[in-house]
C-alpha cells in the first residue's frame, strides 16, 4: 500500500512541546485536553507576535531534536516498511525545518522512511523566510491508498487523493470536527491505525 504519514502529533508529541514553550515564554498555561483548536494562536490565547515567536522558538533545531515520539509510531511504521508497503512522512513544516527533522527521524530509526516538507496550511506567505520543496499540486499528483493525519486543515488534501482510508489521529483540536466522509476513521492511537490498515 501507498501509505502518507503526517508528522506532528502523529509520530511525535508537537502539541505537548508547544504548549511547554508557551507556558516558558508568556505563562500561557494551557491543559492539553483544552487545545480545542488548530490554531494554536488561538487555542493559547496568544497575539500575532508572541504566536511568531513561539514558532520560531519551537522550529529550532535543538527543540525539533527534543520532540518526544508518539507511542508505538516508529515500531509500526518500521513493521510496515519491512512489510513493502511505500510510506512517506508528509508535513507541514517549513524546509528549513528538514535537516533537523530528518535527523530526529533517523535517531528514532525511521531513517527509511522519505520526509517531504509541503505548504500545507498557507505558511508560505505568513511565516518569514519559509520554503517547502513540494507544492500543494506534486501532493495531489501522487496516489495514496491509505493516510494518516490530525489537521481538520488537511482533510481538504486529503481528498484529492480519492477513495483512500483516512485514519484521523484523535487529538482535542479535532474531536469536535465534523469528518468528510465514510473513509475518515477515528483512531485513538497507533494500535488502532494499524488494525484499520489491515482492514483496508
Amino acid at each position: 500500500m501507498k501509505i502518507y504519514i503526517d508528522f506532528d502529533d502523529v509520530i511525535c508529541e508537537t502539541a505537548r512541546y508547544l504548549k511547554q514553550i508557551a507556558n516558558e515564554l508568556f505563562g500561557m498555561d494551557v491543559p492539553y485536553d483544552q487545545i480545542e483548536f488548530f490554531n494554536l494562536m488561538k487555542s493559547f490565547h496568544l497575539n500575532e507576535e508572541q504566536y511568531d515567536q513561539m514558532m520560531e522558538v519551537a522550529h529550532r533545531p535543538e527543540k525539533l531534536l527534543a520532540y518526544e515520539e508518539t507511542a508505538g509510531a516508529v515500531e509500526t511504521i518500521n513493521q510496515w516498511v519491512d512489510a513493502g508497503h511505500d510510506v512517506k512522512i508528509i508535513t507541514g513544516r517549513p524546509f528549513n525545518a528538514y535537516e533537523p527533522s530528518h535527523l530526529w527521524l533517523d535517531q528514532h530509526g525511521l531513517n527509511r522512511v522519505p520526509l517531504y516538507c509541503v505548504d500545507k496550511y498557507g505558511r508560505e506567505n505568513t511565516i518569514k523566510n519559509s520554503t517547502f520543496n513540494m507544492t500543494l499540486d506534486q501532493l495531489y499528483s501522487m496516489e495514496f491508498d491509505f493516510v494518516i493525519e490530525d489537521s481538520p486543515l488537511a482533510f481538504e488534501h486529503v481528498l484529492h487523493f480519492g477513495d483512500c482510508k483516512v485514519a484521523v489521529f484523535n487529538r482535542p483540536w479535532n474531536k469536535q470536527v465534523e469528518l468528510p466522509n465514510v473513509n475518515f476513521v477515528r483512531c485513538a492511537g497507533w494500535g488502532e491505525i494499524n488494525q484499520l490498515l489491515k482492514e483496508s
